[in-house]
Formats: C-alpha cells, structure tokens, sequence
C-alpha cells in the first residue's frame, strides 16, 4: 500500500471529484489511475460520497491514495476511515478535525492562508498544507510563506489550478496541485476526463 509521500513523487497532482455519482466512481478512478494520478479526493458534498470512496478504495487503494474533501466535523472523520479514506482534506484549519485524522491513522490536509494557520496545522501533525483558496494566494505571496516555514513542509496549492498556471507556483516551491473543475465535472465524459489528466500530466512533466 503506497503512502502520501511516495503518491506525491509519482504523481502531485490530487484529482477533486466534486460531484462524482458512485455508479461513475470505478470508471472514472481508472480514467485517472491509468493517466497516472496517485491521490483521489470525493469531497463530502457530493453525491453519496462515502459510497464513492469506498468504491475507490476497494480497487485502487494499494495503488492511489483514497480520501474525502470538504470534511468539518470530527464526525465526518470517522465515516471517512470506516469507508477506507486515507486522507482527509478540509477548506479550513480545524485543530479538532486534525486531533480527528491522527488518531485514526489519517493524513491531514487543511487550508491555510495564514502562518499562524500554517504553524498551527503543523503543530497538530497536518501531513499537507493546502493553500487555498489559491486564486488568492499569488505564487509570491507563497514564496514569502515558504521562506518561513519548515523545508520539509509538503505545499499543496488548490483553486483556480490549470496545466498553464501551474510553473509560476511550481517556481516559488509548491510540491502539488489540486485540480477540480479543470479537470472533473459530472458532466464530463470519460474521454474528455482522460484527454484533461493527460493534459495536466504532460505539463507536470515539463516542470521537472
């Protein structure tokens, strides 16, 4: 079973499922595995999500890590690793939804836009800050965070990411990207998920 740190170095790109139906979830996670992605978040709401995850888990998590975003509550936490998330990814910084994720053997993403957000979420064993949303963050302002934080700190950036906005942040030092609807939609079909994973790939490439 492969651990966030080893996905990362594959692959940093987190595909965002917003919306994802669970009859869709097999076939799109193997849309997105089979391009090469190693991090698979079903936010919390959308449609059934545990079912989705659960879903996902079953069949690509050995390979993948499987999770949920838009997770709040300490509750939430739980029903994620009943349903075999690995990862819990929130929109905010919540010390008890990271104490949550700890004891349940859990990596923790939460957004930060702040050091004192970022230090915190470290503090409390956070395994990813995601800067979001990123739309608001400019890749400079990133900078001026990275230059204080902790080197081995994993910088994720979320919002607004496209295969053409991704170097400006990937220069200032950011270690992954989440992509939502640039690369998924409910109402994209299955080649058109396959053609945007691949896009982002191929820029990703080029990065290295």
């Amino acid at each position: 079973m492969t651990n966030l740190a080893t996905a990362l170095s594959q692959n940093a790109l987190i595909a965002i499922l917003r919306g994802l139906e669970t009859k869709n979830a097999l076939s799109v996670a193997d849309t997105l595995v089979e391009a090469g992605f190693r991090i698979i978040e079903v936010p919390l709401n959308s449609p059934e999500p545990l079912s989705s995850i659960e879903v996902i888990a079953q069949h690509h998590g050995q390979a993948a890590i499987v999770g949920a975003g838009t997770v709040l509550t300490v509750e939430q936490v739980d029903a994620v690793a009943d349903a075999g998330g690995r990862i819990i990814v929130s929109p905010n910084m919540n010390p008890d939804v990271g104490r949550a994720a700890a004891a349940r053997g859990l990596y923790w993403c939460p957004g930060v836009m702040t050091p004192s957000e970022a230090f915190t979420a470290l503090d409390l064993g956070a395994s990813v800050l995601k800067f979001f949303p990123a739309e608001l963050m400019s890749p400079a302002a990133i900078a001026a965070m990275r230059a204080v934080l902790p080197k081995d700190a994993v910088v994720v950036a979320v919002g607004g990411i496209t295969p053409e906005t991704m170097a400006p942040y990937h220069a200032v030092g950011v270690d992954g990207y989440g992509l939502g609807s640039a690369l998924f939609k409910p109402s994209y079909a299955l080649d058109d998920i396959g053609r945007r994973a691949r896009a982002f790939t191929s820029a990703l490439e080029e990065l290295d």
